[in-house]
């Protein structure tokens, strides 16, 4: 499967091969045979390179990547040497580039779910069975990473602090009306 980086780790502990192929190369290497499956973006960028023409199945929800966002690193070095005014210059570019991108793809996926359907795509949920598996390996990565790096565990720990907040907020708010809105169309 073409899916690199943690996700990939994860994918091997619950025994796939993860391939890191650039976008470029995936849709020879599935057309090949080389690869039986991949992760790429959603369903626009996935009906844009094609691979719904060999690969009919879509499985999701994508719970290495489950939304799309985009990051800037600057070293905190010359961060700090910048004037407050290009710091917040960033910060606000930063910002308005990420809710483009996300608005952009809210419009264009839906779209592009539709065609992939109307070519013949089926869709597969994962089952919780299958989930739980998923979030099981990725978890234990995360603790086994956390236990050799300690940047990595200074992340983590306080990673897994704000999601067990924000799960509850969004049980709450996003995730329940989400659920009613699903089951309501």
């Amino acid at each position: 499967m073409r899916i690199p980086g943690l996700g990939g780790q994860v994918m091997a502990r619950i025994g796939a091969v993860p391939q890191a192929l650039p976008g470029g190369d995936i849709y020879p290497a599935l057309e090949r045979g080389a690869i039986d499956a991949t992760e790429w973006v959603g369903p626009y960028d996935d009906e844009k390179l094609g691979f719904y023409k060999i690969a009919k199945n879509y499985y999701y929800p994508g719970w290495w990547e489950p939304c799309s966002m985009y990051h800037v690193m600057i070293n905190i070095d010359k961060w700090n040497t910048l004037p407050k005014q290009y710091q917040e210059a960033i910060i606000s570019a930063a910002r308005e580039a990420n809710l483009d991108m996300v608005a952009e793809y809210d419009a264009k996926n839906p779209v592009a779910l539709q065609r992939l359907k109307a070519a013949g795509v089926q869709f597969h949920r994962y089952n919780d069975e299958i989930m739980k598996g998923f979030y099981k390996a990725a978890n234990e990565l995360y603790d086994d990473e956390s236990a050799k790096n300690p940047k990595f565990k200074k992340i983590y720990d306080e990673w897994k602090k704000f999601r067990a907040s924000e799960a509850e907020w969004f049980a709450l708010t996003e995730s329940a009306m989400d659920q009613f809105l699903s089951t309501s169309l």
